[in-house]
């Protein structure tokens, strides 16, 4: 008997029974109510990451304290969900209640009653109308960017929370980058907290984790499922988060040629853009993106430096460097940090679109591989736009790696070319 079952036996049955629904014990730190003053609390987590317990915790909190907030709202997708996820499911409010807390739930009339009188009443965001009339003190919405409308039905919810000096709520979803949950993330009023499915893993299928997390991780689709990252991409940018995920590998074969490509800044204050590095090499027939070294706010002592570091880790061929705005001070920079630095420059002499065009057919014809997932990078990617920038940055990631592969098969006719490029 090890020393946690030895102290388990000791405890009664009701002791037992008290333990098992204490969440202070149980909750990690994300399922935990930011402290200060909010009216919007944001879970922002992937599957199996504990955030449907962590919104009925709070409604728990809520109703069963000393001073009972009541009516609360209880709003899913549908009636449906919300009542075999928010209520009747694993993690739902009639699960994590002990015995003489739990409340009745009234199916016929979506309404949950607490031994102390609170209520709470369900609500479809698929139906937003039935939002207008109904006064709340705190409201729970689970999966805000599945419903069908969630402008109309978020705008009705907030008309309805007028009782109590502090009437808040709580969101629980899997975010996607939809319109409302940006604004409510950048709202002042608001605390988010991140959650990943790894978090919870104790608490998921061993099956779960090997079949599905194992085959997802590491992807596009991955990030956002499992990571609970909003992955917003451009309608006209140059790459896609499939195109990437369709060719990703994770070892790169026998290459013949490798580069690090290097877009340095013009300054080092608190403003200045990144100091874009990639690393890149040439196979038999495609092109391989081996890492992203980027680094920010860099004096070019600490950027050379991670240039010259990078350049031994991977026994590079040579340094692909663009001068446009630091001339003779780039070469200068790389080859204080390394005499022998074998260094070539590049000049931008067209805009960054029409640079990464080339590029951007190369990956549509599946001959650009990423060894792995390099998340800041292929954000770039597909946010970059036609006015050369991306998300209204400087893209420096994205323009080391446009350097690199260009280098490896775009130039010099007696460079290894790729089919007929």
């Amino acid at each position: 008997m090890n020393r946690i079952d030895h102290l388990l036996s000791q405890l009664s049955e009701p002791e037992l029974l008290k333990l098992k629904f204490d969440w202070s014990i149980w909750a990690r730190p994300s399922q935990i109510p930011p402290a200060g003053d909010w009216t919007t609390w944001l879970l922002l987590g992937g599957r199996g990451a504990g955030k449907t317990r962590a919104g009925a915790e709070w409604v728990r909190q809520n109703a069963t304290c000393s001073h009972p907030k009541s009516p609360i709202a209880l709003i899913g997708e549908t009636i449906s969900d919300a009542r075999s996820i928010m209520v009747e499911g694993h993690s739902g409010l009639l699960a994590i209640h002990p015995p003489e807390e739990r409340p009745t739930f009234h199916r016929a009339r979506n309404l949950l009653e607490w031994p102390n009188g609170a209520t709470a009443r369900l609500y479809s965001a698929s139906d937003p109308e039935s939002l207008r009339g109904p006064q709340f003190s705190c409201a729970w919405s689970d999966e805000l960017c599945k419903w069908p409308a969630p402008e109309e039905a978020w705008n009705m919810l907030q008309f309805c929370l007028r009782i109590g000096q502090q009437p808040q709520q709580m969101v629980t979803t899997t975010p996607k980058p939809i319109k409302l949950l940006k604004q409510l993330i950048q709202a002042e009023n608001s605390k988010v907290t991140k959650v990943k499915t790894d978090e919870n893993r104790q608490n998921l299928s061993p099956s779960f984790l090997t079949n599905i997390v194992s085959q997802y991780k590491g992807t596009s689709l991955g990030r956002q499922e499992l990571d609970g990252e909003i992955l917003e991409s451009s309608d006209d940018a140059l790459w896609t988060r499939a195109q990437m995920d369709r060719y990703r590998i994770k070892h790169a074969p026998d290459i013949q040629r490798i580069v690090v490509a290097v877009d340095p800044p013009i300054s080092s204050h608190e403003k200045s853009d990144n100091c874009g590095i990639v690393i890149a090499a040439l196979g038999q027939d495609e092109v391989y993106v081996l890492a992203d070294g980027t680094i920010g706010r860099a004096s070019p002592l600490k950027w050379a430096t991670r240039v010259g570091e990078l350049f031994e880790q991977f026994q590079a061929d040579c340094v692909v460097a663009e001068v446009n705005q630091g001339g003779d001070l780039v070469v200068n920079a790389l080859h204080q940090v390394n005499p022998t630095l074998p260094v070539k420059t590049v000049h931008a002499k067209r805009g960054k679109w029409l640079r990464a065009e080339p590029v951007a057919l190369l990956y549509e014809r599946g001959l650009v591989h990423h060894v792995g997932m390099f998340a800041e990078l292929e954000d770039e990617m597909c946010n970059f736009s036609p006015d050369g920038r991306s998300n209204g940055h400087s893209p420096d990631r994205l323009d080391a790696l446009v350097w690199a592969i260009s280098e490896l098969v775009l130039v010099n006719s007696n460079r290894p070319r790729i089919r007929n490029i």
